[in-house]
């Protein structure tokens, strides 16, 4: 009897676990082909009237596309794109996920044929407005794939890739790349657009550091009357270190427990909910780590 329940109880845990991969497959699906159409947008209502390129994989499409224009050449961006990307997915897959990395492609194909069957039109005149509003809107696509556990392939995966390999945002040095790229395309088309095109950049740079903390740690001091019961529960559901020192309220006067441990900052809400699941009067102070030394459990990109 006990052996029937104890299956029982397994096969509703895996169906559970099915249920939510299921669950965040879709919503992924949804981030990528969001992240897409709205790139695409992106691209036809303000990049391309300022005359600017992108950055990454796109960026290079679009100035393949434009030196292919002054030799006479057709070289659709669309197709560029895809080229582009396909051999960096096959050399980084390893290092992400095969998962990560198929969903990544289908957000570059799905930009590619939104902008082939979709067209649009510009809002603005302005140069200018044109480079704000583009970079503003261009890094939020991205963003809208990274939040889904997706990208938008190209330097994207490069990116992830060393990330994930060292811990380490390399955002910036991604946008330094990308400035060397723009230099060409201010030999061949003029320096004035080969600014904008860096200001652009710039911008939807720091849209990705402003709104993806995958790598960003915190502490987490909570105070509790149910040190044991909090600290089991908490490692039953992740896989970070955690310190319970005894301690005595100064108001209370009460046995009181202080805990200490270190998340990411994607696991902050999860932690939380299961430390006051634990303990509903658990008191939980959130601090920014700015410097951690030594061994950080990553959960794998999936």
């Amino acid at each position: 009897m006990g052996k029937t329940s104890s299956l029982k109880t397994i096969l509703e845990q895996i169906k559970l676990l099915q249920k939510d991969k299921k669950i965040r497959l879709v919503i992924t699906m949804a981030a990528v082909l969001l992240s897409a159409f709205i790139q695409a947008w992106a691209i036809q209502v303000f990049v391309r009237p300022a005359e600017i390129i992108s950055g990454g994989f796109s960026g290079a499409a679009m100035l393949i596309e434009r030196v292919g224009s002054l030799k006479g050449l057709t070289i659709p961006m669309q197709v560029t794109m895809i080229l582009l990307n396909i051999p960096v997915a096959l050399m980084c897959c390893r290092g992400i996920s095969v998962r990560f990395t198929v969903v990544s492609l289908l957000q570059v194909v799905f930009g590619s044929i939104f902008l082939q069957i979709f067209s649009f039109q510009p809002i603005f005149t302005d140069e200018i407005l044109n480079v704000i509003f583009g970079g503003v809107i261009y890094g939020t696509s991205i963003v809208i794939a990274l939040r889904g556990n997706a990208s938008t392939g190209g330097t994207d995966f490069i990116a992830l890739y060393v990330s994930n390999k060292t811990g380490k945002s390399i955002w910036s040095y991604v946008f330094f790349g990308n400035a060397l790229m723009y230099c060409v395309y201010g030999v061949i088309f003029g320096w004035k657009f080969a600014g904008y095109s860096i200001i652009f950049q710039f911008i939807s740079t720091h849209m990705i550091s402003a709104f993806h903390h995958r790598y960003d740690l915190v502490t987490l001091q909570a105070t509790t009357e149910k040190g044991p019961e909090v600290v089991a529960l908490y490692i039953k559901h992740f896989r970070h270190g955690i310190s319970c020192v005894e301690a005595v309220g100064g108001y209370s006067g009460r046995k009181m427990y202080l805990l200490n441990t270190v998340i990411s900052s994607y696991e902050i809400a999860d932690a939380v909910h299961v430390m006051q699941e634990a303990d509903e009067h658990v008191i939980i102070n959130v601090l920014k780590t700015e410097q951690f030394v030594g061994h950080f459990y990553r959960a794998p990109m999936e």
